[in-house]
């Protein structure tokens, strides 16, 4: 018998957080973040981070884990997010993961193998300075050439994927949208159930909009003042995180609070409608709607309790 596991994501702002500790607590669950964020110490308000008090008594694995400074990527999730799994059903619950990187959650759900690619420093090395010498429009147009299912899928700014994507074309010959494409296609060694939550497209944007002015509210420009007084600049992987960017580039003047606010929304709303798209793409997915269920948390909660039964998840 496979073992059970539960996946609970969707968009930024739709909602995840309040419904995955609800259900956490109905089937004797424990929580994995998998968010590229919220993985980290002192970043709070721009990561949208779960409150201790909001947690219910959860547990809860991969949350202020790391120190800005050090490097987060879907190797190192995997690697982390298996030993959770483990230590999880040894104490007898089951592994709800929650967050909305999806590369994350297919990494752990199929198994994907990371293993046999090896990198080309040289190749590398030259791909970043073509970044850094004639932007990374430059380089993501460069991707497009010879794999515009991967550029549609990686934003230009994520330079760190792009690079790879490109390194990979140029070790193998062949495209990393099929390699991973293929990886999909492997079999998840869990009995698992994957949903999908989300809502009106126009009531989603209006949430993200709300969501920045509400971190606003709560000091994200003090938060990110804090960091950069701790040493983080915008070389970091954790200081490319949306809302973190945007204003470290106002504090070093480079943009008024206006605009960094603005793209801070636009950019969020992009990063929403390509998390859709990906998980449009996924297998075996559950979407769970929220106008559907009239955007009552009990009804969902409900919903999610009868699918989990009728899979075999929980008993």
């Amino acid at each position: 018998m496979k073992r059970p596991l539960i996946v609970l994501t969707g968009p930024t702002a739709v909602g995840k957080t309040k419904l995955s500790v609800a259900l956490a607590e109905a089937v004797n669950g424990s929580v994995i973040s998998a968010d590229s964020m919220q993985v980290y110490r002192h970043m709070d308000i721009g990561s949208a981070k779960i409150k201790p008090e909001e947690m219910g008594g959860i547990p809860h694995y991969l949350i202020d884990l790391l120190e800005p400074e050090e490097e987060f990527h879907v190797v190192r999730f995997q690697e982390y997010a298996k030993a959770c799994i483990e230590e999880i059903y040894k104490s007898g619950r089951v592994p709800v993961i929650v967050g909305g990187t999806g590369f994350y959650i297919q990494a752990v759900l199929y198994g994907i193998d990371f293993t046999e690619e090896q990198g080309d420093a040289s190749c590398r090395r030259a791909l970043e300075r073509l970044a850094r010498e004639e932007g990374a429009h430059a380089l993501h147009k460069k991707l497009a050439e010879v794999d515009p299912q991967a550029a549609a899928g990686i934003h230009e700014n994520n330079v760190k994927r792009v690079v790879r994507a490109l390194e990979f074309y140029h070790l193998t010959g062949k495209k990393i949208s099929e390699h991973n494409e293929a990886e999909r296609q492997r079999e998840s060694p869990y009995q698992f159930a994957y949903f999908v939550l989300n809502d009106d497209r126009s009531l989603l944007y209006e949430r993200i909009n709300q969501r920045v002015d509400q971190m606003l509210e709560d000091g994200l420009v003090e938060e990110v003042r804090r960091l950069k007084g701790m040493g983080c600049h915008s070389g970091m992987v954790s200081m490319q995180g949306l809302g973190y960017k945007e204003i470290l580039e106002y504090l070093d003047g480079g943009c008024t609070l206006e605009d960094a606010v603005y793209r801070i929304k636009r950019d969020t709303r992009h990063f929403a409608k390509r998390q859709l798209t990906w998980f449009r793409r996924e297998r075996e997915v559950i979407w769970v709607n929220k106008p559907d269920f009239h955007y009552d948390d009990g009804e969902i909660l409900g919903y999610l309790k009868e699918e989990l039964y009728r899979r075999h998840i929980i008993a």
